[in-house]
């Protein structure tokens, strides 16, 4: 990943994170999250026993607002991030629910654990900070770590978006991504690259690497009173 993107990335982050704490995202898990784990893994076959031997990864977990959820039902939960502030907030997000995780400092584009390691691996509007070529490498590093027949879950960014379509002012650095996300009136405002795909060309992606689509839809939210459209792909593969 360009140091100079990472480095954008931990600062813009870490600021919010300093400025607003805990509030700096939201507290509870992304709903479409909850929808895959409840798809997967929150079978009432599935008891508190078995899910302490079922690996949980996300990746960009920020302050803890999806891990929390993922520790309190039982199963083995992971969490990296480029922010170490981000990380002392989820730590402190976990001790409030009762639960543990395993935390670390990394970059998405190395994940640096075993290969064949994770039941799942979770990215929430993370991967969409990385530029085309490092997003193909962060799917490579995804590939590895996952066991066999195992899933990858993904809530990002669709082109059909006004904040893509109508960029005004924020210039491209590949065909899918931004440098920056800095529109006065669009959803979103970020410092650092923001990426985007069509469904299709996600699904093919995840196909050239090894993965089986089992689930890919497409949420639509409007701001602005109406006046600007966010698309999101969400999508869940299997390893082959």
């Amino acid at each position: 990943m360009n140091n100079i993107y990472v480095e954008r990335t931990k600062k813009f982050n870490e600021n919010a994170y300093k400025a607003h704490g805990i509030k700096a995202q939201r507290r509870y898990p992304n709903e479409e999250f909850c929808r895959f784990m409840g798809r997967n893994f929150l079978d009432k076959d599935i008891d508190f026993e078995s899910r302490r031997k079922i690996k949980i990864l996300e990746t960009g977990c920020g302050s803890g607002a999806n891990l929390w959820m993922v520790a309190k039902e039982g199963f083995d939960a992971y969490g990296i991030d480029l922010s170490e502030e981000g990380l002392i907030l989820a730590q402190q997000s976990l001790k409030k629910h009762g639960v543990q995780a395993n935390l670390s400092a990394q970059n998405m584009c190395s994940l640096n654990f075993a290969n064949d390691y994770f039941d799942a691996v979770v990215d929430v509007f993370s991967s969409c900070c990385l530029n085309k070529e490092q997003g193909n490498h962060y799917l490579k590093c995804v590939q590895r770590v996952l066991k066999p027949g195992r899933f990858f879950f993904s809530y990002f960014p669709a082109k059909r978006s006004d904040a893509y379509q109508f960029p005004k002012g924020s210039r491209f650095i590949d065909s899918d991504t931004l440098e920056a996300l800095t529109r006065e009136d669009a959803p979103f405002y970020t410092e650092h690259p923001f990426r985007f795909m069509h469904p299709r060309e996600y699904e093919q992606m995840l196909i050239d690497y090894g993965f089986e689509i089992q689930y890919l839809e497409i949420i639509e939210k409007t701001y602005r009173d109406q006046k600007e459209k966010f698309s999101l792909i969400v999508i869940e593969a299997k390893k082959k």
